[in-house]
């Protein structure tokens, strides 16, 4: 009779200690997949990527405050402004796709294109958007990259840039002038996940273009003296 009692003993202490230690490995994978996963920027964050944040929005001209890793309501105001100059939800919270736009996301992949297909890109931002805001220059090179990515046209930056009668200043005489380094940085941030363009594949000076099939688009946002459509 005491061998039974203790064998049941026994075996509940033994399921007890499987349940304890279930728990605490459930617990465990939890914590990790909540670490794993994105956090938000937004008012009260502090730390490094908020630091990242404002660097970035400094160097657009959005931000004007002090880089200190605090996320107070010169920062959100910053975030808000660019997130409407993007066409994309102006909530003011630094959320992945805001992080995307602004070229620091995690999943950016610049190793994707060789230091050639850069150099074409950042030759095409040059001519075709010499005098554009830098983020209008930026936007410029994405329209590139969007086409890559899109089923029309063809699937490497040199073909996009190349396709016949796709980018007149490639048989303009800017054409010869090599990229600056402004250029050049805006073809690795488009690269590196930033389209202000809000995922345009065509964009056009209302100015200059009197096309019926440009003017027929539809228009997605304008920045500077081009307007960005689908």
């Amino acid at each position: 009779m005491k061998n039974t009692i203790s064998h049941k003993v026994y075996r509940t202490a033994i399921a007890l200690l499987l349940v304890f230690t279930l728990l605490i490995f459930a617990s465990y994978v939890q914590r990790q997949e909540g670490e794993s996963v994105q956090t938000l920027s937004k008012i009260g964050s502090r730390g490094n990527e908020v630091r990242q944040i404002q660097k970035k929005l400094k160097e657009l001209g959005y931000y004007k405050g002090s880089v200190d890793g605090i996320y107070g309501t010169g920062t959100q105001k910053a975030v808000k402004s660019f997130q409407k100059n993007c066409g994309i939800t102006a909530d003011g919270i630094a959320g992945p796709k805001t992080l995307k736009y602004l070229g620091l996301s995690s999943s950016s992949d610049s190793s994707a294109y060789s230091s050639s297909d850069i150099n074409l890109l950042a030759k095409l931002i040059a001519a075709e958007a010499r005098g554009e805001s830098y983020t209008g220059q930026v936007a410029v090179g994405a329209v590139v990259l969007n086409r890559v990515s899109h089923s029309s046209f063809p699937d490497t930056i040199a073909g996009v840039i190349y396709q016949k009668g796709a980018f007149s200043c490639v048989n303009d005489s800017n054409w010869s002038v090599a990229p600056n380094s402004t250029s050049l940085k805006a073809a690795r941030d488009c690269i590196n996940g930033w389209d202000p363009s809000g995922g345009a594949i065509y964009y056009y000076n209302p100015a200059k273009t009197s096309n019926a099939f440009m003017h027929s688009r539809p228009v997605i946002t304008t920045i500077g003296r081009h307007v960005f459509c689908r």
